[in-house]
This record gives C-alpha cells, structure tokens and sequence, in this order.
C-alpha cells in the first residue's frame, strides 16, 4: 500500500490542448481541460478536441464499462493518455509514487480532455446507473509484444475510494 498526504483535485487549464499536454509532462501531473458543447437545434456537438497533440504513432479507441467496474491500477512509461467521456460518468484517479493523488469526475455533464501523462497510475470506475462510454487517444499504439503497461490491485493506494462517498 501507498501512503500519501491528501487526494487533490486535477488542475483544469483551458485554451490549447497542446499546451496543456506539455504541462503535464512537465508538472508530471493530471491536467483537465474542460470542452464547450456546441448545440443548435439539430443536436449537440464536441469538436477540435486533441489538435495539436495526434501523432503517427498514436491509436484512438473507445471502451464502454458497465455500472459499478472498477478498471484500477496501471501506468504506461512512454504513452500519454487523452480521455473524453462520451455517455455516462467516470470517476479518475491519479497516483504518483511520490504519494500525490489527484481525484475526479468527468462525463456528460463535465465534458472535456483529461491528460494523463507517464508514468502516472491511474484508473477509473463508472459512476451512477449507466454505463460509460470512454474515447481515448494514446500517443502510442498498443503493441501485443511490448505492450507499455504496468499493473496493480485496485485498492492498492492507499485511502483512496472508488465508491460513491457521501458527503
């Protein structure tokens, strides 16, 4: 188990998505970027959300998990990850070996870019009674062979909860 100090939230940066990535990998820290829903009345729309920041070596994936699943903990040493919930909600958690754990919710109602920079643990558990639908940018692709991922037990950090917490 890990011991830390306190659970932060994640720093939020708006503007460029580029620079908020190399924020990340300096402060090696989450950053959130939060996304303005573009709505008429034909719908509803998320848009440029990762210019700047695709590269060849990239991968985009989408991920659906059902209610109550907890996907906790890994790290990757060269890829950052570029999360976007598209239905439902996630809560994120964020941990360094140094102790420092960061916490957040993001989803339909708190749309954005949240940037996880290596070699960050990090996992998620869905949130409420639907499940989640996850896109994702990876600036590496995965690779079956040399997969860049690292595991841990999802009660591994140590006072840090995935269940809903009643305040």
């Amino acid at each position: 188990m890990t011991s830390f100090n306190k659970i932060e939230a994640v720093p939020t940066q708006a503007g460029d998505v580029a620079a908020a990535h190399a924020r990340a990998l300096a402060e090696s820290q989450p950053v959130f970027m939060p996304a303005a829903i573009f709505a008429d009345d034909r719908g509803w729309s998320i848009m440029n959300q990762l210019q700047g920041v695709m590269g060849k070596e990239g991968q985009i994936n989408y991920s659906v998990t059902y209610p109550g699943v907890i996907k906790a903990w890994h790290r990757h040493q060269h890829q950052a990850d570029f999360w976007l919930v598209l239905m439902g909600h996630i809560k994120v958690g964020i941990h360094r070996d140094d102790g420092r754990t960061w916490r957040t919710v993001i989803g339909e109602k708190k749309p954005g870019i949240l940037i996880i920079p290596p070699p960050l643990w990090h996992g998620a558990a869905t949130v409420g009674h639907e499940p989640a639908g996850l896109l994702y940018y990876v600036t590496k692709a995965y690779s079956a062979q040399q997969p860049d991922e690292e595991r841990r037990a999802y009660d591994s950090v140590a006072g840090f909860s995935w269940s809903v917490e009643h305040k």
